[in-house]
């Protein structure tokens, strides 16, 4: 833990033990499962850095252990991943990396209960347990040819990162890309560091914006949905990908509505709603669909046919 704290308290002995002093066996019995393709078992991987992103947000970046493993691990963007602490449990998180990154995965994680708490303890070099990729990604071979909306709030953005920085790296591609990303203060934006980079960029438009008038910040003010309609985008060969907090994506969707967009041109994720990863467990079904299987990413067509249960 290396003197590690949660909300200013150090951590227990006993979830120093469980996590840490254990961890060689956890991982032989991860190799072992693995061996004999147990879903359940992780793959064993060791956090190499970590970023602050805000003051309850952090990124992990993580490689596995076994060298032949890292180097034969692909994803697409939009997939997720469980991401656990030994003794504690895991949780689902979006691969939040570029698809090309073959030096690490990266997972961020809000601080809000048992599962996140642990990680947020954890210190570079310590072990972690991973079972990656799980589900569908986002259709960006489709989306060639077509214009990009990212419309993104607060950690959010994690779950489309992946994606912006593939079409990015493919620009010649797709056509016009515009992101638009929102939290409540300028404290709360994540990755500060592709902000500078995207704002830099001519050949995209970035539109950062906070709800309030905040101390220091001289950007847009104002909630995302309310952004969006002041931006107007015409919805002619273009692809809307949102995510945020619920109240966001509803009023974001309303929004789309009204600029004329088809349920076919918006897509967003809810990878939140994954618990087993693979379809078992039955915690994420919607209707016939398993969020973990059929998911995360859905367009609004596919969402409006499923029962409203989100």
């Amino acid at each position: 833990m290396s003197g590690a704290h949660v909300n200013g308290q150090t951590p227990s002995p006993e979830l120093r033990r469980l996590t840490f002093a254990d961890v060689e066996l956890g991982a032989a019995i991860a190799r072992a499962g693995a061996r004999a393709g147990n879903p359940y078992l992780p793959e064993i991987a060791s956090v190499v850095e970590i970023v602050q992103e805000t003051p309850n947000i952090k990124s992990f970046r993580v490689r596995f252990d076994d060298e032949a493993v890292q180097a034969g691990f692909s994803f697409k963007p939009g997939q997720v991943g469980q991401l656990g602490v030994l003794g504690i449990g895991e949780a689902t998180f979006a691969i939040n990396s570029s698809p090309s990154e073959k030096e690490y995965l990266q997972f961020s994680v809000m601080q809000a209960g048992e599962v996140t708490v642990g990680l947020h303890c954890l210190s570079q070099g310590d072990k972690v347990g991973i079972r990656a990729p799980m589900g569908r990604g986002f259709p960006v071979e489709d989306w060639k040819g077509k214009n990009l909306l990212y419309i993104m709030g607060g950690i959010g953005s994690a779950a489309l990162r992946a994606t912006i920085l593939h079409t990015l790296e493919h620009r010649s591609d797709y056509g016009d890309i515009t992101i638009l990303y929102g939290a409540r203060t300028p404290v709360d934006l994540t990755f500060q560091y592709d902000i500078a980079d995207w704002e830099a960029r001519s050949d995209i438009r970035t539109v950062i914006t906070v709800d309030a008038p905040f101390p220091g910040w001289d950007g847009r003010v104002g909630f995302v949905p309310t952004v969006l309609e002041e931006l107007s985008p015409s919805p002619a060969n273009t692809i809307a990908v949102t995510c945020g907090p619920p109240i966001m994506i509803k009023f974001v969707l309303q929004v789309l509505q009204r600029l004329h967009f088809d349920d076919e041109q918006v897509f967003t994720t809810l990878e939140k709603r994954m618990k087993c990863g693979i379809g078992i467990c039955g915690r994420c079904n919607l209707g016939p669909k398993y969020v973990c299987v059929d998911g995360p990413v859905f367009s609004l067509a596919e969402l409006r046919e499923l029962p409203d249960e989100l």
